[in-house]
């Protein structure tokens, strides 16, 4: 039996499954990027003198990967309040997840990739 939606509408078994598996997929990544992220924080946290330029510039792209982030959500808000049918907010939901995780994968990558340069520019100094 479907639920009542928060736009007042019955949704169907099978979306909210959808869209709970959705948001599942994208904790999933979050977590990996929140995990990449600290250990960027932890590697840069632990180099030398010699690093904390480079320990600086992992941060602050953390915290520029957190404010694009952020603002994705708040972009995805806006959509929502917009859509006006139940496949329409499935269609919005699913494009965010699909992007957000892409999004979610590059900057763990990037983040991890500065984080190990980092700890061998500090074994070498």
């Amino acid at each position: 039996m479907p639920r009542q939606g928060p736009a007042g509408f019955d949704m169907p078994n099978e979306m909210r499954a959808f869209a709970e598996k959705s948001v599942e997929q994208a904790r999933a990544a979050f977590d990996s990027f929140v995990s990449a992220a600290q250990q960027a924080v932890n590697t840069a946290q632990a180099q030398a003198v010699s690093a904390q330029t480079g320990a600086r510039e992992v941060g602050e792209l953390a915290l520029r990967y957190a404010e694009a982030n952020i603002s994705s959500s708040f972009a995805l808000a806006q959509r929502l309040m917009t859509a006006r049918e139940p496949g329409e907010i499935a269609a919005i939901h699913a494009d965010y997840v699909k992007n957000q995780i892409a999004t979610l994968s590059e900057q763990a990558k990037e983040l991890s990739k500065r984080a190990t340069k980092m700890a061998g520019d500090g074994k070498q100094n």
